[in-house]
């Protein structure tokens, strides 16, 4: 930890944000209504902000909303719906949004996905919710990021992107076995690179983007792998989980830091292999500036967009 930078593994998000006034912002957070999610918009409300959350089950997450409101006078909150997997469902969010977007937080996910499971454009699962629907959103609301000068795109990673790089020929496994690991380790590398890409190329925009690692929290995430594994001293509360998230979203301290991959609330150290666990870091090839742009070409190629 550095003199201006307090905040490390134990921190919560409301800890992070104590004295941080969001009054006039607007943020939306993508599955803010469950995990780490939830904790994410609590905190970014009870600072002042206007949080939109962007939710598959809009009905449910309606009911944390109002659970949210009636915590705090400050800020607001609202639920919009929103598939991320569905490409029809993000076009239709980008099209009725019609405001200024000071930050958006692409933390909705799944994790390890049994068995293949592939879109109805034919992409694998995990990479379409974790990367490609996050993508396809950050572009369709760029114009909106652009008019708040100074706006932020944050990406929840994860330590997965230890295990795997982004499969340039074979994204969606139609040659590579499929495992469900693996795909995973894809989808958060692609993430961490959307960060990286963003950062060259909306500079112009005032628009800066960062990735995170929230560390090892027990949520609904875990479902497909029997429970969280972590070792009890290593994990993190919710509260915690969602630190490193509102650190990057609306804290002062990382004014004019992009492109950055950050863990426990500090900027995270290049590794040059994944060992034995803990698992910390980030690799190379997952902030490489060349990978960035190839994977920005993939994906606009896939989505059939310019950007």
């Amino acid at each position: 930890m550095t003199a201006t930078n307090p905040f490390g593994f134990s921190s919560t998000a409301k800890e992070v944000l104590g004295g941080v006034d969001l009054s006039g912002k607007t943020i939306i957070v993508t599955g803010g209504a469950s995990g780490i999610g939830l904790e994410t918009t609590r905190a970014l409300v009870q600072a002042g902000a206007a949080v939109t959350i962007a939710a598959r089950r809009a009905d449910e997450a309606q009911t944390v909303a109002d659970m949210i409101a009636s915590e705090t006078p400050r800020g607001s909150v609202r639920v919009r719906k929103l598939d991320v997997a569905d490409l029809s469902s993000v076009r239709s969010f980008v099209e009725n949004w019609d405001e200024k977007l000071d930050a958006l937080v692409n933390n909705a996910g799944v994790m390890a996905i049994p068995e293949l499971q592939r879109t109805p454009e034919g992409r694998e699962m995990q990479f379409a919710t974790n990367y490609l629907g996050h993508f396809a959103l950050a572009i369709g609301l760029r114009s909106y990021l652009a008019k708040a000068n100074g706006a932020r795109v944050v990406s929840v990673a994860s330590v997965g992107s230890l295990f795997a790089p982004v499969f340039w020929d074979d994204p969606d496994f139609r040659f590579i076995p499929y495992d469900p690991l693996l795909g995973y380790g894809q989808s958060k590398t692609a993430c961490i690179l959307m960060s990286v890409g963003i950062t060259r190329k909306w500079a112009g925009d005032g628009i800066t983007s960062n990735a995170l690692n929230p560390g090892a929290i027990a949520t609904n995430l875990q479902k497909h792998t029997g429970g969280l594994r972590t070792p009890e001293h290593l994990r993190k509360t919710t509260e915690q989980g969602a630190s490193t998230t509102v650190l990057l979203t609306a804290s002062p301290i990382i004014d004019g830091v992009s492109g950055k991959y950050y863990d426990d609330c500090q900027q995270a150290p290049v590794v040059e292999e994944r060992g034995n666990g803990p698992f910390k870091g980030v690799a190379p090839y997952a902030i490489d500036e060349d990978n960035a742009s190839r994977l920005w070409d993939m994906a606009t190629a896939m989505l059939g967009v310019k950007a």
